[in-house]
């Protein structure tokens, strides 16, 4: 009788979450790829890579430099940083339907974008900060107002939906008594990249990177959450402060994704989950993975909302509401 190999077993257990971020990563690349060779006119891999590194003026080399690649870094930068949002509120939050969608987070910071849009339109540059506190100041209402002797995943969700309702008719007003403005603000409300370019780009890579990173220093405290309230707390860790400093993070992100993308939801709900059930809960790996495959899904998501009904071009944040609302459904009867 052939003995049983826990070593090797083992070994592989340590192996598949180093392998995997990479394969996301490989995953994203590909989806990157796909987002500047599809559209209303297709160019081949070899045409573009030559564009891509000797640019010229006509016509294909200015779809591809001046449209389609910056609507690709601004796509991934936006997956990456909801991806991560949803991560981390539902570490934070201790719930697994936390998404900065669904528990209004990213409401708080679409209702200061509209503010914005609206009023200020030639101060879009303050944009992502405005939005960053609306995001953190939408995120301590809730954990207040879910705080009950301690946090029930379901009061959360009550909570942020009451919340995302509140402002989500403060919004429906604000389109209705300023009718006359509110075009390029409505296009920004239902979620998508159509007109990103260059500006936007450079307006979100500075919030995505800091985002990012914080994220990544914060696994660490990410992994000890898990463990439980009082197991952190022997371990060192001040709950309450480390809660509240994970929220900023993550409206941070939030604001950033919303202040380029819109309203686009459920990314932050399916992109943690995939990646948990693929790699399991160590937070050193699945941030990583998270970065690449929320890049990935959206980036998917965008060439579908091109091509599928093309010319005619969908919101992104139709198609991810399409895939995401049945996800939530799956998950609420999982989880409820």
């Amino acid at each position: 009788m052939q003995q049983y190999n826990w070593s090797q077993t083992m070994r592989r257990k340590r192996f598949w979450p180093r392998l995997l971020p990479v394969l996301f990563g490989l995953t994203a690349l590909v989806a990157f790829l796909q987002a500047i060779l599809y559209g209303p006119v297709f160019f081949p891999l070899k045409k573009v890579l030559y564009i891509l590194l000797y640019p010229e003026t006509d016509m294909a080399s200015q779809i591809i430099l001046n449209v389609r690649l910056p609507r690709a870094i601004t796509g991934a930068m936006v997956g990456a940083d909801l991806s991560l949002s949803g991560l981390i509120l539902q570490a934070v939050l201790r719930n697994p339907l936390a998404d900065p969608h669904l528990i209004g987070v990213s409401a708080g910071a679409g209702i200061v974008g509209m503010i914005v849009l609206i009023f200020v339109p030639q101060c879009i540059r303050l944009l992502p900060p405005l939005a960053f506190i609306g995001a953190i100041g939408t995120a301590v209402l809730i954990y207040v107002l879910a705080w009950k002797d301690g946090m029930r995943p379901v009061r959360i969700i009550l909570a942020g939906v009451a919340v995302s309702a509140f402002l989500g008719a403060c919004i429906s007003g604000l389109l209705i008594f300023y009718s006359d403005r509110v075009h390029g603000a409505l296009m920004w409300l239902i979620g998508g990249l159509g007109n990103a370019g260059w500006n936007d780009v450079t307006l979100l890579y500075p919030y995505t990177v800091a985002g990012i990173i914080l994220t990544f220093a914060g696994s660490y405290y990410l992994n000890m959450l898990r463990l439980g309230d009082d197991m952190a707390r022997g371990l060192g860790v001040a709950v309450e402060r480390t809660r509240l400093l994970l929220l900023a993070v993550a409206a941070l992100l939030a604001a950033g994704a919303v202040s380029v993308g819109g309203l686009i939801g459920f990314v932050g709900l399916v992109v943690p989950h995939i990646v948990k059930l693929l790699i399991g809960e160590d937070y050193r790996f699945v941030v990583p993975a998270s970065v690449f495959l929320g890049s990935a899904v959206m980036l998917f998501s965008d060439t579908v909302a091109r091509l599928l009904f093309a010319p005619v071009e969908l919101p992104v944040g139709l198609i991810m509401a399409l895939l995401g609302a049945p996800f939530f459904l799956f998950l609420l009867r999982k989880e409820v």
